[in-house]
């Protein structure tokens, strides 16, 4: 076996990722005014809820269903807003 000087040939380079499709500014703007207005019923639920555990020390049976909701829709404009910012990054 003999020894040469010249190195292995270099591996193959995989092609550029395709570039990805970014959304329009006016989509961004829309989710963005989507998400806070779906922040109001969470911030209402806020309210109401500590209003009650305020005065009775725990929240009422008849309105903790509607204090979840509330949070939930409240989590989902925070989740749409996230997005909204996000994918302008991207």
């Amino acid at each position: 076996m003999s020894i040469s000087d010249t190195p292995p040939p270099a591996p193959p380079v995989p092609p550029p990722p395709p570039p990805t499709q970014k959304r329009s500014g006016c989509l961004t703007a829309l989710m963005a005014i989507f998400g806070i207005i779906l922040l109001l019923p969470g911030v209402c639920a806020l309210l109401f809820g500590g209003v009650s555990v305020f005065e009775d020390g725990r929240i009422a049976s008849d309105i903790a269903p509607l204090v979840f909701l509330g949070l939930l829709v409240g989590i989902g404009g925070v989740a749409l807003i996230w997005a909204a910012i996000k994918g302008r990054r991207g």
